[in-house]
C-alpha cells in the first residue's frame, strides 16, 4: 500500500495512526500542502478533490476521505485491535465522536479555508485565528461534555484505542499549534495524552514523517 499524506494534514494523521494500530507496513509519498502539490494536474488525477490522503491499496485501487480509509483498513484487516468497538450503540457512539471532529471541527479549519479567509476575503491573521479558535471551542466544548459518560475510560471508548481516538489526536495537536486554550476541556486532554503514549500514535506524529520541517 502507498499513502500520500502531508506531515501536518489531521487528516492524513489518522490514517497513520490507523495503519500503525493495524501493524501494516506502508510507503508513504509526501504531498507538500504548503507548496501547492495538491493542486498540480498529476495529483488531481488521483484525487480530484485536491485532497490528502489518498491511499492507494495492494490491489490498485485509490481510496480517499480518512474516515472512510480508516473504516477500509478495519474491514479489510480485522484482526485486533478493532477500530470500531463490538454492538451497534457502541459503534454508533465512536462514529459520532469521530464525525464530530472530522465533519464538524477539521473542515472549518484546514488549510483551503484558512487561505481563502486570508486572501479571498482579506481578513487579518488575528481575524484567521479567531476564526479557528472558535469553531476549535465550539466542538471541543460539545467533546468534552459527550466524553463526561460511564462509556469512556483511558480512551474516548473504553480503555482500547478507537476511530474516535484516531480523530482526537490530531485535532489535539493542530488545536495546540494555534495556541488554543485547551483548559476547559480536562477529560479530552487526558485521553489525548495517554493515546499520545502509545507507540501507534507517537509514531505516526508529525515529527517523524517524510517532509516534515
Amino acid at each position: 500500500m502507498t499513502l500520500y499524506g502531508y506531515y501536518r494534514s489531521s487528516a492524513a494523521y489518522r490514517v497513520r495512526i490507523a495503519l500503525n494500530l493495524k501493524g501494516l507496513e506502508v510507503a508513504q509519498v509526501p504531498v507538500n500542502l504548503a507548496g501547492g502539490a495538491q493542486r498540480e494536474g498529476s495529483f488531481r488525477a488521483i484525487n480530484p478533490q485536491g485532497l490528502v490522503p489518498v491511499l492507494e491499496t495492494d490491489d490498485g485501487e485509490w481510496l480517499t476521505q480518512s474516515l472512510a480509509i480508516c473504516e477500509y483498513l478495519d474491514e479489510r484487516y480485522p484482526s485486533s485491535p478493532a477500530l470500531l468497538p463490538e454492538g451497534a450503540t457502541g459503534r454508533a457512539r465512536v462514529r459520532g465522536l469521530a464525525q464530530l471532529i472530522a465533519s464538524d471541527i477539521h473542515p472549518l479549519n484546514n488549510l483551503r479555508v484558512l487561505r481563502y479567509l486570508i486572501g479571498d476575503l482579506e481578513l487579518d491573521e488575528d481575524a484567521k485565528l479567531g476564526w479557528y479558535r472558535h469553531w476549535v471551542a465550539e466542538g471541543f466544548t460539545a467533546l468534552e461534555a459527550l466524553l463526561e459518560s460511564e462509556q469512556t475510560g483511558l480512551c474516548c471508548h473504553g480503555d482500547t484505542p478507537t476511530l474516535a481516538d484516531i480523530c482526537l489526536v490530531p485535532q489535539v495537536y493542530n488545536a495546540e499549534r494555534f495556541d488554543c486554550d485547551l483548559s476547559a476541556y480536562p477529560r479530552l486532554r487526558a485521553i489525548a495524552e495517554h493515546c499520545r503514549g502509545l507507540p501507534a500514535f507517537e509514531q505516526a506524529s508529525p515529527s517523524r514523517q517524510p517532509g516534515a520541517g
